[in-house]
């Protein structure tokens, strides 16, 4: 095997453990729990199971746009500039999920949402400045998180308030 076939296989392997870590720390975190069956959902709500295909579907296709903007970037700088914007997805990606089922803040996760959108945004745009098909890999990711921003929000809708408990030393309203 040569220098150039071995180094893509690096590559593909690094991007692949990369959205498998990404996957793993997220679903280690979502907890299909009484607390969230017992929410109130829209009637456009996909079947939970729907969620794992999704997910996965989705981290395949950017683990491949990942490989393909590496392999096409013009220089180092574009590949650590690649890396980055990577990076802050997956801490992002990862963050909604204890958010939303351990911290059981819906509302929280709601705002966190908006910046995993923003960054997968953000990685069509610098992606597609390199590559174009790589980018399209990606369309898919930012419509799912677009759906389900627009699920988290009807959800924070149909079942806020999600803090309403102070403890009695610190609610506002007694300090005074």
């Amino acid at each position: 095997m040569d220098s150039l076939a071995a180094d893509r296989w690096t590559l593909v392997a690094v991007a692949t453990a990369s959205v498998a870590l990404v996957a793993l720390l997220g679903g280690l975190a979502t907890e299909i729990s009484d607390w969230y069956e017992g929410l109130n959902f829209p009637s456009w709500r996909p079947p939970n199971w729907l969620f794992g295909p999704a997910w996965t579907l989705i981290f395949l296709l950017t683990a491949t746009s990942g490989v393909l903007a590496w392999e096409q970037a013009p220089d180092d700088g574009a590949r650590v500039w690649l890396l980055a914007l990577f990076a802050i997805n997956a801490v992002l990606n990862i963050a909604w999920s204890p958010l939303f089922f351990k911290l059981r803040r819906p509302d929280w996760a709601l705002v966190e949402l908006v910046f995993l959108w923003l960054s997968v945004l953000s990685l069509v745009i610098a992606v597609g400045a390199i590559s174009t098909s790589a980018a399209a890999l990606l369309l898919p990711y930012l419509a799912w998180v677009s759906f389900a921003g627009c699920l988290n929000w009807r959800m924070v809708e149909l079942n806020k308030p999600f803090a309403t408990y102070w403890p009695k030393a610190k609610h506002p309203a007694e300090r005074a």
